[in-house]
């Protein structure tokens, strides 16, 4: 009864790398989805390659996953991209266009896929990694910034879903992930106010510990 199914999505890059094996660490089901082939197998965990702007792509998961689980106890999104410019003026909406792509429509097509299944569960949890630039935006990050406040919206939304139930959505805020090969590279570097992929993992795994309605919409701070 303790092993959790979870999703997530963007496990190929370095979050969701930390996070899939943080999981499979603690012996859950975890079904990794990226748009690329991983490149490492992990005892315990399940990878799939799915387009996730393809919205029925993703339904085929869900049902899928909810064929053979008859639930999913997470969904951990951190499908993500950066695109930004010097000044305001210097902003280009191709920028915006991936990046409502990358940060909003895979949003949606996973949550509204998802939310069924993670309605069943008796301990759903729902999560995305959003930035403490959704809250202070600054002229060359306007797309990135407009982006995440979207994100964060659409996450409330489906927190209040939720209510009143034992299932969870919650918004995890970063300044900026740095992950071992970054440090690697840049040795010298302080990163500050950065958060580690591995803290960040860590996080993901304590949703379980605390109730549904201590996390439902809200933003929990991991740059301190």
């Amino acid at each position: 009864m303790n092993r959790k199914v979870v999703v997530v999505t963007g496990a190929g890059g370095p979050a969701g790398d930390a996070v899939v094996r943080r999981l499979a660490a603690d012996g859950d089901v975890v079904v990794a989805v990226d748009a690329r082939p991983h490149r490492e197998d992990i005892p315990g965990v399940r990878h799939f390659v799915l387009d996730l702007l393809q919205p029925h792509a993703v339904g085929d998961l869900a049902r899928e996953i909810g064929a053979e689980y008859g639930r999913v106890d997470g969904v951990v999104h951190l499908v993500g991209g950066w695109r930004g410019s010097k000044t305001f003026s210097d902003t280009s909406l191709e920028d915006w266009d991936l990046l409502h792509d990358l940060l909003i429509r895979t949003l949606q097509h996973v949550s509204l896929a998802f939310e069924p299944l993670l309605a069943k569960s008796e301990r759903g949890r729902f999560a995305i990694v959003s930035a403490t630039a959704a809250q202070a935006p600054t002229q060359g990050n306007a797309a990135y910034a407009t982006a995440k406040a979207a994100a964060e919206a659409w996450t409330l939304a489906l927190a209040d879903a939720f209510a009143g139930t034992a299932t969870a959505a919650t918004i995890l805020v970063v300044k900026a992930l740095v992950h071992p090969a970054m440090r690697a590279e840049r040795p010298d570097a302080a990163f500050a106010g950065f958060t580690d992929v591995r803290t960040l993992a860590d996080a993901v795994a304590g949703l379980w510990d605390a109730p549904a309605e201590a996390l439902n919409g809200t933003r929990l701070d991991l740059t301190k």
